[in-house]
Parts: structure tokens; sequence; C-alpha cells
């Protein structure tokens, strides 16, 4: 677009000093004769830009000119190089775009914010992927990705989590989201709001028939009704626990998803109560990896269903035979 031509040109202007108007052109994969007719642009809407032909010739600023193109102050400037969550980027096929991006704004910035947010891009690196959270598959986000920007339907096949078989849906998307790591589409299907992990997709299809969205509901609004019912299931299972302190640590760290408040911890008892909830009773077991080091207070089901899988353990070895070779 020319607009994002004239604004190239003037950034480079500003960075470059006089610039050849042959290597202008070459940039910008336009002809020398567009430069010109873009320079008499920029001086017909008041930028100070004067050309001179010849062998040292070029396009240049008047001496003293500058624009703060961005308008950004020093913070600003410093949050825009702190590069969040780069694997979306990635997932999304945007580095290039985003480089691209960084290095323009890197050019409008005023010559004092510059080293600032150099150093930023440096020092400050922002992970979202949890630790110790396991590979995890591959995810072809295209599909996805253009059915959100084309406002079109999707057909979907999917598998849900404990199924074997994937089954098929017709969704209405919203957009994509990224939380820790994990990619989600949120879409309608037959006007109600739904969550697809976008790893357990097996296929999707692009339909021709245009998106049906709920009048007025944007991304922002259909992500918070949907976290909200995740997190507060009226279904799930609250579990009251104590930890060993030496222990406490590690805990918090691998049961981070089930915590609901920060530990009773006095700082000084051998054992800290923790509460957790999970969104079935089964799900508990999974404080058997804890071994002695944690053990279940309340409910009492919650103990009962501890105490069956530490006995199907027991007896899974108790049974077992010298392993062959």
């Amino acid at each position: 677009m020319k607009s994002d031509r004239l604004l190239s040109i003037l950034l480079l202007l500003q960075t470059r000093g006089r610039v050849p108007a042959p290597e202008l052109a070459d940039r910008l994969e336009v002809s020398v004769r567009t430069v010109y007719r873009d320079v008499e642009a920029l001086s017909a809407a008041g930028v100070p830009v004067y050309a001179e032909r010849g062998r040292h010739g070029g396009i240049e600023l008047l001496p003293g000119f500058r624009t703060d193109v961005t308008g950004l102050t020093a913070d600003e400037s410093r949050a825009l190089f702190i590069l969040a969550a780069q694997g979306a980027h990635a997932a999304l096929g945007l580095d290039a775009a985003l480089g691209s991006a960084l290095r323009k704004v890197m050019a409008a910035l005023p010559a004092p914010h510059r080293p600032a947010a150099e150093v930023t891009s440096r020092r400050i690196l922002v992970d979202a992927t949890r630790w110790m959270s396991g590979p995890r598959q591959s995810v072809d986000l295209e599909v996805l990705k253009d059915a959100v920007f084309s406002d079109r339907r999707l057909r979907l096949r999917y598998r849900h989590s404990g199924q074997r078989e994937p089954r098929t849906y017709t969704v209405d998307p919203y957009g994509l989201v990224a939380k820790a790591g994990v990619w989600y589409l949120v879409a309608d299907r037959r006007g109600a709001p739904r969550l697809f992990r976008a790893d357990r997709v097996r296929s999707a299809r692009l339909l021709d028939e245009p998106v049906r969205r709920r009048p007025g509901v944007e991304l922002a609004d259909a992500w918070e009704v949907l976290r909200r019912q995740v997190e507060e299931r009226e279904d799930r299972v609250e579990v009251t626990v104590r930890v060993r302190r030496d222990r406490l640590d590690l805990f918090q760290r691998l049961a981070a998803a089930q915590l609901t408040a920060p530990p009773d911890d006095d700082g000084e008892s051998e054992w800290v109560t923790v509460r957790l909830a999970y969104p079935a009773l089964g799900a508990v077991r999974q404080l058997l990896a804890f071994s002695d080091r944690v053990e279940v207070v309340d409910p009492p089901e919650a103990r009962a269903e501890l105490l069956a899988g530490a006995r199907s353990v027991l007896a899974l070895y108790q049974g077992q035979g010298p392993a062959d070779g």
C-alpha cells in the first residue's frame, strides 16, 4: 500500500540520512519513478524532503528535521520489545512479520529511547510454557487461523479427553486463545460457546458458509464464559490434604492447576494444609505420586479413592512375576 511505502521511506531517511533513489526503489521493490512520486507526496504533506540528482545525489530530509512517528514513551518502547509467548508467533506463522514490525518500531523510536528498547529485548524473555508440562503434540493452526480471519464456519473432527474416537462438529469460530502454551479454539456450536483444544483436532475443513456468531459477542466475552465454566465447575471435588514441609515447594509446582488457595502455613509445623479441587473423584489418585509425603484429610470419599488406588498398585506388583530377560 502507498501509505506503508511512504512511512517506510520516512523511517529510512530518518535513520540513514541521504539515500540514493535506486537503493530506496530496490528496498521497496518499486521503480525509481515511483520513489520520486512518493517523495513528492511526502513533500506535499508537509515533510521537508528533497532530492538531489547526480552521481552523489540522493533523497534526504532537511537537517534537524525529525518526527516521532510512534509517539511512544520510554516505558512503552520497552514494553513492545518484551516478546511474550514467542511460540505463539511461530505457531501462527507470524515470526517474520513480528521481526519486521519491531525493526520498523525501532527505526521510528526517538533516538534517546532506542538503547533502552534494544537492551530490553536482550535482557527480558517471557516463556509461557509451564515447567515439567511434558512434550506436547505439534499443532497445525493453519486452517483454524484461516477460519478465524475469513469469518467462515468450520467442520471439525475432534477427539475429547478420555475418548478413543473423534466426533464431528460444525462450529462458528470467535478466535484462538493461547493459555500457558496450549492453543484453544473458541467457537459456538448450535449457539452455545464451546472450547476445543487445538492439539485434539484431528482434522479441520473450512466451509463456504459465513460464520454465525451471536450478536454483540466478541472473543473476550466468549472466552470469559468458558474460562469461568472450567474454573468454577459445580461438580468438582474439593480436597483438603496435608503435605510434609520438605515436599511443599515441589507439591505446589506439580499440583498448581488444582490449588484453590495459598497453603495454611505457619512456617514451623512439619505438615502444611493445602486445599485442592479436582474435576472428578478419580483424579485424586494423582496424589499417589507423593507417597507418604501427602495425606488426604477430607472428604472421606477422596481418602477411600486414594486407598483403593494404593491397593490396586499393591495388587499389581504383588501379582507380577519377574520380568523376562
